[in-house]
């Protein structure tokens, strides 16, 4: 299908203090930051990792960057090599940094410096259950979040689970960056709804960026 808005220029929607949907703001670059998707997956691949609690994820995930995120009946980690290859995860690809970068700039994080990018496929009916990213050392540094390909309601809500939620369309090369008093905010994914995006068929890819290790 046609993209009829395919020239329209990217514009901010802010979503809490200190958090923004950059709509559009990878729609230009997501070819690119899609072969780069391919290449990492090529050196260490999607899977379904399994919780602490033995609940198997519904989301394939992967990663690259200094560090990785992994959780498997022990706990949750960022570590340097993925144990499913036992070597350390592929670089972040120059596409991916450049488009973090200029989304945190314009999101008000010009010092974010990224170590870490998770990387998820979902396919129809998988989805992230509400959470909180509090897994990294400094959580004064911001979560930079790129969606490609089919849509997806992002969950967006507050420091308690029981917080009210917003639901928020997310779709293909829009970023939410969120950080300073919504850095602990619970977010999520509903379940995928069946679609199909010319550039990824059946799935929706998102890019996950953070700052995994302590700087000095």
């Amino acid at each position: 299908m046609l993209d009829l808005f395919a020239d329209e220029a990217p514009w901010q929607e802010p979503l809490a203090p200190g958090a923004v949907v950059l709509r559009r703001f990878a729609f230009r670059a997501a070819q690119s930051l899609l072969d780069d998707i391919g290449f990492v997956v090529s050196q260490s691949p999607f899977r379904q990792m399994v919780t602490p609690g033995g609940y198997t994820m519904s989301v394939a995930m992967t990663n690259c960057g200094a560090l990785g995120w992994t959780t498997d009946r022990h706990g949750y980690c960022y570590a340097v090599r993925d144990p499913l290859t036992d070597k350390p995860w592929p670089a972040l690809p120059l596409s991916f940094a450049s488009v973090c970068r200029q989304a945190a700039i314009a999101a008000g994080y010009a010092s974010f410096q990224p170590d870490a990018c998770l990387i998820n496929r979902y396919a129809p009916g998988a989805k992230l259950s509400l959470h909180q990213d509090k897994d990294e050392p400094d959580l004064r540094a911001p979560i930079v979040s790129v969606s490609l390909g089919v849509p997806a309601i992002f969950q967006f809500g507050g420091l308690r689970r029981s917080d009210p939620i917003q639901r928020i369309l997310l779709e293909h090369g829009d970023i939410v960056v969120w950080g300073g008093e919504s850095r602990l905010f619970y977010h999520g994914i509903q379940p995928l709804k069946a679609g199909f995006h010319p550039m990824t068929g059946e799935f929706r890819y998102n890019l996950t960026f953070r700052q995994a290790a302590e700087k000095e």
